[in-house]
């Protein structure tokens, strides 16, 4: 179902699932370590029962020292990524902890103690982001999904790759908490309004963004846009168009001034009841 399923394609079911594989790999690990030991004793028995005891407590002692150093880091890691992707899923349902990524809302840009952090969120959300968006480019021609899209003359629906266009902006509207703003260098003014993916603007968020977006489209074209340009840049497309004055209602904005230009665009459920 469109409405239910909405435009991120069970984002909160993709961190969800980063929690679970990653737990499942440290529940994986802890095992295996303890087969290597098993394994470390069964070789220095071997060497011993060779005549090199000296030389088979040395080997086996750096062996395990280095197999167990390698394991309680990995552990650590898939143990910690199970953590905190479990608690962004929290966050989701919540729809908390917006700033939790520490973006700047006057220039969008990341700090680089976020990606060190949270790397665990970070590498994989721009590894699945990236790989969906190329493959929208390489659809058939009916099908492709650019990286942005004017939907009506000077209003531009789009993702976190829309720089590609290489193009200036009297505006630009950040819904990400995820992506640096990549246009910042290119606009006269930036707005972020930072939600999760899928997780749409509350309706006094929508209300700012509106009037923003409306104020500079008259000094020239406007982009709005999230990681996929698909559903939380869709919903505050829906309230400027409305608020600019081109539709009386969300409804026909969304399928008049928005569907017909960007087919990929969808609204779940959360973003309906925004509007």
């Amino acid at each position: 179902n469109e409405v239910n399923m909405g435009a991120v394609h069970g984002v909160y079911l993709k961190y969800v699932g980063l929690s679970a594989l990653s737990l499942a790999g440290y529940a994986a690990l802890s095992s295996e370590t303890m087969l290597l030991e098993d394994a470390a004793l069964l070789m220095a028995r071997g060497l011993r029962a060779a005549g090199t005891a000296a030389e088979a407590d040395a080997g086996v002692g750096l062996l395990s020292a280095a197999s167990s150093l390698l394991h309680l880091s990995t552990r650590a890691v898939l143990g910690y990524s199970a953590l905190l992707n479990g608690g962004i899923a929290l966050a989701f349902k919540l729809r908390k902890g917006m700033g939790l990524i520490g973006k700047d809302p006057q220039t969008g840009q990341i700090p680089l103690w976020s990606y060190l952090l949270y790397f665990p969120f970070h590498v994989p959300t721009a590894i699945y982001t990236h790989v969906h968006t190329l493959a929208g480019k390489y659809k058939p021609a009916k099908k492709m999904v650019p990286v942005a899209s004017e939907v009506q003359p000077g209003w531009w629906v789009g993702g976190c790759y829309a720089h590609e266009l290489n193009r200036d902006w009297a505006g630009v509207i950040d819904l990400t908490v995820e992506f640096p703003e990549r246009c910042f260098d290119r606009c006269e003014s930036y707005l972020l309004v930072p939600t999760w993916d899928g997780v749409p603007a509350n309706p006094a968020q929508l209300e700012e963004a509106a009037a923003f977006a409306v104020k500079a489209r008259d000094r020239g074209d406007v982009i709005i846009h999230c990681a996929h340009g698909r559903g939380r840049s869709t919903t505050v497309m829906c309230a400027a168009l409305v608020k600019s004055g081109m539709y009386s209602t969300w409804e026909e904005a969304f399928e008049k001034g928005i569907k017909p230009g960007r087919p990929v665009c969808k609204l779940n459920t959360k973003m309906r009841q925004a509007l």
